[in-house]
């Protein structure tokens, strides 16, 4: 761990953060909507559209998290560790709170929190529910196994993608177009307070990592078992509907914004964790951590709106910007160490696009379009095929089982690959 991050997580004790919330309470229940209700009123229908889209995902979240903390505070070792998650659950209730009575009372959605809730569940698309749907596996998952190896993949599911990556950039691009506006005080008082709770949550989230991570490898281990799972879904929660660029735009800002700031907060919270991504094994994250943050949010998009990450289309599109960009990550993906010094180069020919190789050559690999009459292994294959394998988790073995997937070479030239990349885990649903 980095002196920085040691000084900034050890800095703040438990005792702290628990000040902070008795310092910071406020009351969902005393919000002013009045002046909302004209406030939405003067929105644009696409904006109107846009802010259910975005907001139903606050909404549905809250509630989510209120529900499934409660194994959390079984399973933190501490009890100073108990205390805060027990403050966070009573924010999260509050938060709830908040946005059911801006749902009902200013948009017109819901009489009680289930029917409002109810009506949010339209606007949760794939990658929002793969998320959801692994976050409440993981609290029955936390009620058999309290381990410390556990409890860091709860933590890093809930702390550090949910509030940390998903709902900061959300909360910072809301918060910035209605301080700007003042359309809707009491949403922007709300919205206010909810941010500053999550800071403190993500805070606590941050600090019990960073002592998990500095003794234990196999935290470590769990931690990265655990973001390999979600990255496919938390990359996809930002999809607009349609993929409809108006959605963002109408409030001011691009999706290439949005994923940007939460590329930033991801490298910025695992440093302070102590455990830095550029640490981490070299295919946890689908980005060069070397890239700036707007090309790889760039690069990230486009592999989305291609369908090669994000939800299954059964085409995913194969422009030679696409693979180019694809390509260059399973470059950088790859573990150069596996390779134990000896050269290997790969290549793929697909029935359906354009053949690619990539060479692993004195530590460092580099990807190129077209054939080589060097290739150790060659892979026949689809394009849709290869993408299911290398980006959703599907078995590469049953593939070869079925005819999907013809690998030539020597078995020890295909050995060899899957210990440069190994397969990633099947998402859960």
């Amino acid at each position: 761990m980095s002196v920085a991050a040691t000084h900034s997580t050890h800095s703040i004790s438990y005792q702290d953060l628990y000040q902070r919330w008795e310092q910071g309470n406020w009351k969902a229940t005393e919000l002013d909507f009045s002046e909302d209700r004209n406030g939405w009123a003067v929105l644009s229908d696409l904006q109107r559209r846009s802010a259910l889209w975005m907001y139903s995902m606050f909404f549905y979240g809250e509630d989510a998290v209120t529900d499934g903390l409660s194994p959390y505070i079984d399973a933190a070792p501490t009890e100073e560790q108990k205390y805060f998650l027990a403050t966070q659950q009573v924010d999260e209730a509050r938060h709830s709170v908040f946005f059911h009575r801006f749902f009902k009372e200013v948009i017109g959605a819901g009489d009680s929190i289930s029917t409002g809730l109810a009506f949010t569940e339209q606007y949760l698309n794939w990658g929002y529910r793969g998320v959801f749907d692994r976050l409440e596996l993981m609290a029955d998952e936390l009620r058999r196994d309290r381990s410390l190896p556990k409890f860091a993949q709860a933590i890093t599911l809930y702390h550090m993608v949910v509030e940390g990556t998903l709902a900061q950039p959300g909360q910072h691009f809301i918060e910035d177009f209605f301080n700007k506006e003042g359309t809707m005080p009491g949403f922007s008082a709300g919205m206010e307070n909810v941010s500053r709770d999550e800071q403190r949550h993500i805070g606590f989230g941050v600090k019990v990592l960073s002592e998990l991570l500095a003794e234990s490898e196999e935290c470590k281990a769990a931690v990265v078992e655990t973001l390999r799972e979600v990255m496919p879904y938390s990359l996809a929660v930002f999809t607009p509907p349609g993929w409809d660029r108006e959605y963002t735009r109408s409030f001011g800002f691009e999706l290439e914004d949005i994923f940007a700031f939460g590329l930033r907060l991801v490298k910025s919270r695992w440093r302070a964790a102590g455990y830095p991504i550029e640490e981490m094994p070299p295919n946890v994250f689908p980005f060069d951590p070397d890239q700036p943050e707007e090309e790889a949010a760039a690069c990230q998009i486009k592999l989305l709106e291609a369908g090669v990450l994000g939800e299954p289309n059964g085409a995913p599109g194969a422009s030679a910007e696409v693979q180019e960009i694809f390509f260059g990550l399973v470059a950088n993906s790859a573990d150069k160490d596996a390779a134990n010094g000896q050269p290997m180069t790969v290549q793929w020919r697909f029935e359906d696009a354009d053949p690619w190789h990539i060479t692993i050559d004195n530590g460092s690999s580099r990807a190129e379009p077209g054939l080589t009459p060097s290739a150790d292994l060659t892979l026949d294959t689809t394009w849709s095929e290869w993408v299911d394998i290398s980006m959703r988790g599907h078995d590469a073995r049953r593939a070869m089982l079925r005819r999907k997937l013809k690998p030539h070479g020597s078995m020890r030239q295909l050995m060899r690959m899957r210990k440069i990349w190994p397969p990633r885990r099947s998402p859960v649903v």
